[in-house]
């Protein structure tokens, strides 16, 4: 059994048979009989209701455990929160706002962890991402993709190291200051969204303001300004199709007809989070 914390920590097999499990509509019932830990320090609607639904379509019990009940650092330490949960669960699975909880709580437990989102990386998000790629362009190998908006998030960082295994051409557009530290060899990074969406068959953005982020809003939306997906900058790929990862603000960083208009992919994308995550739990229980 594996940990699954970073795309980073991946290889491009890994990544592949990942890809691949979360293809098949069959898995069987590796997780006949167990549980799987579901901690939420923060609340999500899609990763929660993906997470159920795939621990059970692969045979297992999902228990829903909010930040109240575990405390992490305040009730409890991580390591002794992984450790009491290992005793009950097959994995561990956890939404956080530190990734370093992540980091112990693995080194603790003796069961896999898996992130289902932290401050630095949301690999879930990714595979999910690039499986929608294959399936709206047929391959993900040279596939040209944008992204525009804030490049140091989460999503973005997990998406450029998931691009790197999979051979996709990502281009990243972003304001000064506010690209990706250390892009995976093959990322590009430019300031011009239109830049970036030339040719591009893919053209993804994410909000502008974060959780935890409520004190830079001003200046985050000042920031972006120039940077909203809209039918103007769409109009750069003649078939481009439209992705977030969702929750998104309409009007803010995409607009109204975009993300509700025919090129949209985002409930596609969604929908495989379950299936990218029904992948990940088989291939973590093996």
């Amino acid at each position: 059994m594996s940990d699954l914390l970073r795309i980073a920590d991946l290889s491009a097999g890994d990544f592949a048979e990942i890809l691949a499990l979360s293809e098949r509509a069959d898995l069987g019932r590796p997780l006949e009989g167990e549980g799987v830990a579901l901690v939420f320090q923060k609340p999500s609607a899609r990763t929660r209701s993906s997470m159920e639904m795939a621990v059970v379509q692969l045979g297992g019990h999902p228990v829903y455990i909010q930040k109240q009940e575990v405390g992490l650092d305040e009730r409890e330490s991580a390591e002794d929160v992984a450790r009491t949960l290992a005793g009950y669960h097959a994995l561990i699975a956890a939404r956080v706002v530190d990734h370093r909880h992540l980091d112990r709580m693995a080194a603790a437990a003796a069961v896999p962890v898996l992130n289902l989102l932290s401050d630095t990386d949301h690999p879930l998000q990714a595979l999910a991402d690039i499986l929608t790629v294959k399936q709206l362009l047929g391959s993900v190998e040279g596939a040209p993709i944008a992204w525009i908006g804030d490049g140091a998030n989460n999503v973005c960082r997990s998406l450029a190291e998931a691009c790197a295994l999979a051979g996709a051409e990502l281009t990243i557009a972003s304001p000064e200051g506010y690209g990706l530290a250390a892009a995976p060899e093959g990322v590009r990074q430019v300031t011009d969204p239109a830049e970036a969406v030339a040719g591009a068959r893919i053209v993804y953005t994410d909000v502008w303001v974060s959780m935890g982020q409520d004190s830079e809003a001003e200046a985050r939306r000042a920031a972006f300004a120039g940077y909203q997906v809209d039918e103007g900058l769409m109009a750069r790929s003649e078939d481009a199709f439209f992705m977030h990862c969702l929750p998104a603000r309409r009007g803010e960083e995409v607009s109204a007809e975009v993300i509700d208009g025919p090129r949209s992919a985002v409930w596609r994308q969604a929908e495989n989070r379950m299936h990218t995550a029904r992948g990940a739990l088989a291939w973590m229980a093996a």
